[in-house]
C-alpha cells in the first residue's frame, strides 16, 4: 500500500533542502493563455532547473503561491517538472521582481 504521508514528507524535505541550500537562483515569468502571469524561482539540481517557488497571478488578480511550505491547494500546486528556459516559453526576470510578487 502506498504511504501518501511519507511521500508528501519526502517531497517537502526535498524542496526545502533545495531552497535552503541554494547558492544560485534563477527567476522567470510566463504569461498563460487565460491572461495569468506565472513567476518562478528555480535552482540547479542534478543538471536540471528545479522549480522551488511558483506564484500565479490570475487574470482576476488572485495570487496563488506554492513552495515546500505550501505544495498544493484546490487551485493548483508546485510543478514537479524541471524547466528548460531554452525550450519553455519563459522570460528571465530580476530576482527583485520575483520577490515583489512573492511577498505581495
Amino acid at each position: 500500500m502506498i504511504d501518501l504521508e511519507r511521500i508528501k514528507a519526502e517531497t517537502v524535505a526535498y524542496f526545502r533542502a533545495l531552497d535552503e541550500a541554494a547558492t544560485q537562483r534563477h527567476h522567470f515569468r510566463h504569461a498563460d493563455e487565460e491572461g495569468g502571469l506565472w513567476y518562478i524561482e528555480a535552482v540547479p539540481d542534478r543538471g536540471e532547473l528545479v522549480v522551488i517557488k511558483q506564484a500565479e497571478l490570475t487574470s482576476a488578480g488572485r495570487l496563488h503561491r506554492y513552495s515546500w511550505e505550501h505544495l498544493e491547494d484546490e487551485h493548483g500546486g508546485l510543478t514537479d517538472q524541471a524547466i528548460d528556459p531554452e525550450v519553455d516559453p519563459l522570460e528571465p526576470i530580476p530576482a527583485g521582481e520575483f520577490q515583489r510578487m512573492w511577498t505581495r
